[in-house]
């Protein structure tokens, strides 16, 4: 097989949670440990870090990869989903997997793929898994997919377990309640590994801290030790220092100065559970970096990890921006980060998944602004004309639209050089965006 014909099989013969639905998405750990085994248990031949939340653990991986790499190490960094490429997900030093490569593990392991029936996501933690060990990373850096307890990552024993926070997402898979879904997520604690909790929530505190306790695994919450306050901000980048909270140890001076690309205004969160898994992982002495090392990742880390979709300008006058934001905290941190953005006039290009609640997220929205509806190109799109129908029932009106591309063009071509257009609703409508800037 060569490359695109590997692609063509990964893609047509193994669900694939983002492209389906739930008919892809498994509740068993089991074929994930199968898979381990017949490839030889790369999981247990790296140190990692295991990231999981419902917002943030993207910008938190990417983040902690760019602070290890400054510091010398060789990280490996597994992420999803991916935006135009396939191997974004599997990356060492912020280089993606060869093609080569993806192709010699498929025809390697084709047979024990179709025997297990393994999804598309069983098969990539996989490949990922496969590649850090072979090419002998010094540690890796693993995004949870979906939920934590029963995710295909959740075969590897961290150096440090992070969850960012918890928000109503995915509520068919992981509960209808932020207790159900906290539980679910602290299924990636494991036994005497110190855990690093993003936020202090009232409904899921108790449930962190109860099964941290059972497992004897050190917890501590990053917004009760340290506090990300912002300078000033610019559209793409976010200048801030950082604040110990009073009787905590501290990390940094507090007279540091950061520059983040990741300039949206929830990072702000991310960055002190960032700051939290690195004091963590100091006073542990599981690795080592120095203060510069840190204050270089954040402000490399789009160089360094090629992360891409988190508040990314795509064009100036009009400024265009793509976030991917998609569920309602999301949304809010979204319209926060909006308001600090001087402009005239907003134009929101939307499209969405079929499976979202999206008539509550399109209520979140502005009806002011100038609506272009359209659809990412995935089986489980919500059909732009359908969108168009359903926003017109909670007063917002706009044109609808096949192709995000011209959507977008619409939306630039009656925009003003002071307007502001958003693309966002769905990770993929934001893919087909940055497609089209290839």
């Amino acid at each position: 097989m060569d490359y695109k014909q590997t692609l063509d099989f990964m893609y047509s013969s193994l669900p694939m949670y983002h492209r389906i639905g739930q008919a892809a998405y498994k509740a068993d750990l089991n074929p994930t440990l199968h898979f381990m085994e017949a490839l030889g248990h790369p999981e247990q031949q790296f140190r990692s870090l295991h990231v999981a939340g419902t917002n943030g653990k993207g910008s938190v991986s990417h983040l902690l990869a760019s602070v290890l790499q400054e510091a010398g190490y060789k990280v490996g960094l597994y992420t999803s989903p991916h935006l135009v490429d396939f191997r974004e997900r599997i990356r060492i030093n912020g280089q993606m997997i060869g093609t080569d490569e993806v192709t010699h593990f498929i025809e390697k392991n084709k047979d024990i793929i179709t025997q297990e029936r393994l999804s598309f996501f069983e098969m990539t933690v996989g490949m990922a898994f496969d590649h850090f060990a072979r090419h002998h990373v010094d540690v890796a850096v693993i995004e949870v997919g979906m939920g934590g307890r029963l995710d295909s990552t959740n075969v590897i024993t961290p150096l440090l377990s992070i969850i960012t926070n918890i928000s109503l997402d995915h509520t068919q898979f992981l509960g209808n309640t932020l207790s159900q879904i906290a539980r679910e997520k602290a299924g990636i604690i494991k036994s005497n590994v110190p855990v690093v909790i993003g936020q202090t929530q009232s409904e899921t505190t108790p449930v962190f801290t109860s099964i941290a306790q059972s497992l004897d695994a050190p917890i501590s919450f990053a917004d009760q030790h340290f506090r990300i306050v912002p300078t000033h901000t610019t559209a793409d980048t976010l200048h801030f220092s950082l604040e110990t909270l009073p009787g905590k140890p501290v990390l940094m001076p507090s007279d540091c100065v950061f520059s983040c690309p990741l300039s949206g205004s929830y990072q702000l969160k991310n960055l002190a559970t960032l700051m939290q898994a690195l004091y963590t992982l100091r006073t542990t002495k599981a690795l080592c970096f120095t203060d510069q090392n840190i204050h270089d990742g954040i402000a490399n880390v789009v160089s360094n990890t090629h992360l891409q979709g988190r508040w990314q300008t795509i064009g100036t006058k009009p400024l265009t921006i793509c976030e991917t934001a998609h569920n309602e905290d999301g949304i809010r941190s979204m319209l926060e980060r909006i308001d600090t953005i001087p402009h005239h006039q907003l134009h929101i290009v939307y499209g969405c998944v079929n499976d979202k609640d999206y008539a509550h997220i399109l209520q979140l929205l502005p009806k002011e602004a100038k609506w272009y509806f359209s659809q990412p190109s995935v089986p489980r799109r919500l059909e732009a004309n359908l969108l168009q129908q359903a926003a017109a029932q909670l007063g917002i009106n706009g044109q609808a639209f096949d192709n995000v591309q011209e959507a977008i063009a619409t939306a630039r071509s009656h925009a003003q050089a002071d307007d502001l257009v958003l693309i966002t609703g769905s990770i993929f409508l934001v893919a087909d965006a940055l497609q089209g800037k290839k």
